[in-house]
């Protein structure tokens, strides 16, 4: 086992909104043709493996990618990651980022800057044991997303209507998805 430490400072490259709107349309377009070609390649199956470190850290592996999961000292841990509620808030931050832009670019919406903002509201009394009525997960989430730009509140409220129904993680959120789980001695 490796040893726990902070995930490093990812340097993201900086892109013109041209090359953005280059590469939305590419993609775009790349994406239907090979749907169009064959229906099941837009079926896709993504995989992360974990492993326990230190008092409860996780380190996940996502093909090349590795990141660190992790508690605050109050909930047993290092406090050295995120917790694992807030990456999932992060992939919903994530994801409505990744839609919007998509989505801006396939309606013709300029888009020059966009934030996210998400809160979530968790009782934890669930969780540490002290009231099975409570729901373990999230009880209400919140997204403010701000967008800069020329269009008009109408357009982006639009654009926003059009995010609700295809972001995946929105989708995750917002409706169940069937899980198994399965345990095995190792």
């Amino acid at each position: 086992m490796s040893t726990l430490t902070a995930p490093s400072t990812t340097s993201i490259p900086e892109i013109s909104a041209q090359d953005r709107a280059d590469r939305l349309a590419a993609a775009g377009s790349a994406w239907s043709d090979r749907i169009d070609a064959n229906r099941n390649s837009s079926k896709l199956t993504y995989r992360v493996t974990g492993a326990g470190e230190g008092a409860v850290a996780t380190r996940v592996r996502s093909g090349k990618h590795e990141f660190v999961i992790d508690e605050p000292a109050p909930l047993a841990g290092d406090d050295v990651a995120p917790s694992p509620v807030e990456y999932a808030l992060g992939a919903l931050a994530g994801c409505q980022v990744v839609v919007y832009r998509l989505y801006a670019q396939a309606l013709g919406i300029q888009v020059d800057d966009i934030d996210v903002s998400v809160e979530g509201d968790l009782d934890a009394a669930r969780l540490l044991g002290k009231d099975p009525a409570v729901r373990p997960g999230f009880s209400a989430i919140r997204v403010q997303v701000e967008i800069t730009g020329p269009e008009t509140q109408e357009r982006y409220e639009h654009l926003r209507d059009a995010v609700d129904v295809n972001c995946p993680v929105f989708d995750l959120f917002a409706n169940p998805t069937p899980v198994s789980v399965t345990v095995a001695k190792a």
